[in-house]
């Protein structure tokens, strides 16, 4: 180790390469393996396929006669260590736009193949470029002795770097791939790279709460998860925020910042802030929170499936509020209140087509719930679940409200929860079913899922109602399974444990049946779903995006490293060890 770091020594080859890439905080560069011999490198960027437009589409390790060697990989946050029959390199992140490869002393070499439009060989190694498509340059340069260094244009529209060094001690070779003309070619000694990025990850992880011995390893690889995705959008360059996942969700999205920031929240109630920042920025007049702020702008307007203004369920304020119980900043509290209040208001001068007083989604990407079979007939639908977003955001508004001096603001926000929660009971209780029905114009939705029971999560349902809830709840025939709790009900006909919101369990589902049991006065089921979740992400060799609910395992289109499953893993294992203290 370039530090005696136990963070670092306890999370070495949890990066395998395969399905988890190298990265860096704020680097849009993922390394992975492609076999024995190669790596290969992407670029994280929105809606951009990493694999399609690669930055280095082959990376091989070569000995003195550029014959591919056999590279046995061990990796760390900080560095992946190649062992070749040739000596061992060592790859690290310089900056953001910067590898930097220690060489191994003696004659060696490097094969990199890319898709550049042109490049030339110089004293200090090379530069190559693109500007057709996805432009993009690849910057080397080396102190030491090559012995060959030479660009050779393929017949596939590839460029293939081959280089030979005859390394001394020190020696290494620097890869800058940028998308500007701001070129890196300063090199740095290896030690103090490899080092500095020891350092950088050593102080992230300890700067974290401590937690219970059983859950430390999977805790500090959820903080390696939350690192790791932190990126500026080309667009928004001022602030860093989290996305989901640096494999198909390079954006930073609505809900998913808050979640984010439940976690964040620990470590740097700052970060944890400007996750809310970065999306209100671009808050619309009409009060519209933007679905997605991502590298081209936002993303708040759709005409896929049907045409109409897309954002996410209304859990700000909600949010906002567990962020305030650890840092007490009122100022926070106080310049988010109206734009939460105008994104309350957008919900229902703008999303309650059957003027019922209970709003419908327009657009299922906005209820998060992209594939639920709540659309398959479909929209609008006026669903459970955002109406007790709604009713919840309502009462902790009126709690911002009070905090920050306007009691009389807050004492009408509290009467809005308590009449939205009757018109809930009125208009779509059903107690035989045990549900709040979903409908669409009125006419019932005849599915069953877990948002069936969202107002539960409100703690205003009355007494025999919470109850009802619970036992549905708790039924294994239909969510209390081995892995509760299934996006669609396990006897319900639209079942399917492998489609995304059609079945898998997701955990910020759990968090928010979690956080809501213990409003609604059940906290014997509170910490049930609580152990019973983090036994499931316990089991997992990696944070999926969602999980097979009768397996444990993760579905095959399910997502890697993925953000809310980390964040939400590290705020239940907080509190759960706390608990145990």
């Amino acid at each position: 180790m370039a530090i005696a770091s136990p963070y670092l020594q306890l999370l070495k080859d949890r990066i395998t390469l395969t399905q988890i890439p190298f990265t860096d905080r704020d680097s849009r560069l993922i390394l992975f393996r492609s076999d024995e011999q190669s790596l290969w490198v992407g670029l994280a960027e929105y809606e951009i396929d990493p694999e399609q437009y690669p930055a280095i589409t082959r990376w091989s390790f070569t000995d003195g006669e550029g014959q591919a060697c056999r590279c046995e990989y061990t990796t760390y946050p900080h560095e992946i260590r190649n062992q070749t029959p040739c000596g061992t390199f060592r790859i690290t992140f310089v900056d953001a736009e910067t590898l930097l490869v220690a060489l191994p002393a003696g004659r060696s070499g490097i094969k990199l193949l890319t898709r550049m439009e042109k490049g030339q060989t110089d004293r200090l190694g090379g530069v190559l470029g693109r500007s057709s498509y996805s432009p993009l340059h690849l910057v080397y340069t080396t102190n030491t002795t090559l012995i060959q260094n030479c660009i050779v244009e393929l017949d596939n529209e590839q460029r293939e770097i081959e280089l030979i060094f005859e390394a001394e001690e020190g020696a290494v070779l620097l890869l800058n791939i940028t998308r500007t003309a701001d070129f890196n070619r300063r090199i740095v000694k290896a030690e103090q790279a490899i080092e500095a990025a020891a350092q950088r990850w050593h102080d992230w992880f300890a700067t974290v709460p401590e937690v219970a011995e059983h859950y430390r390893r999977q805790y500090y690889y959820a903080w390696w998860v939350m690192g790791a995705n932190l990126i500026y959008p080309y667009a928004h360059p001022k602030r860093e925020g989290m996305v989901p996942s640096k494999q198909g969700y390079v954006g930073i999205w609505h809900w998913d910042s808050y979640f984010h920031a439940l976690a964040l929240r620990h470590r740097d109630t700052q970060m944890a802030q400007e996750q809310f920042r970065i999306m209100l920025d671009y808050q619309l007049p009409n009060g519209l929170i933007p679905d997605i702020v991502h590298d081209e702008g936002i993303l708040a307007h759709t005409t896929e499936i049907v045409e109409a203004d897309i954002t996410k369920p209304p859990l700000t304020a909600w949010a906002a509020w567990k962020v305030y119980e650890i840092d007490g900043d009122r100022e926070f509290l106080k310049e988010l209140y109206e734009p939460i209040v105008r994104f309350q208001n957008w919900w229902f001068s703008e999303s309650d087509p059957d003027v019922t007083g209970l709003c419908a989604y327009l657009h299922p990407w906005s209820s998060g719930l992209d594939n639920n079979p709540l659309w398959d007939q479909g929209l609008p639908v006026e669903t459970p679940d955002l109406s007790a977003y709604l009713c919840l955001q309502y009462d902790y508004l009126a709690r911002i409200a009070q905090e920050i001096g306007y009691p009389e603001e807050a004492l009408d926000w509290t009467q809005r929860a308590k009449e939205l929660a009757e018109r809930m009971i009125a208009l779509r209780w059903d107690e035989q079913a045990g549900i709040f029905w979903a409908s669409r114009h009125g006419q019932r939705i005849p599915v069953c899922t877990p948002f069936h029971l969202f107002p539960l999560i409100t703690g205003r349902m009355p007494e025999n109602i919470a109850a009802r809830l619970v036992a549905t709840l708790t039924n294994e025939k239909k969510f209390w399974g081995h892995h509760p709790v299934p996006t669609v009900a396990f006897d319900d006909p639209s079942f399917n444990p492998l489609s995304m919101w059609r079945g898998p369990v997701w955990l910020n589902v759990n968090y928010l049946l979690i956080d809501g049991l213990l409003r609604a006065g059940y906290p014997e089921q509170a910490r049930e779903l609580r152990w019973r979740t983090l036994e499931l992400a316990l089991a997992a060799e990696d944070f999926y995006e969602y999980y097979h609910p009768l397996t444990g395992q993760k579905p095959p289109r399910a997502t890697h490293a993925f953000g809310w499953s980390a964040a939400l893993f590290i705020d239940l294992v907080i509190a759960a060890s706390a608990e145990q203290e």
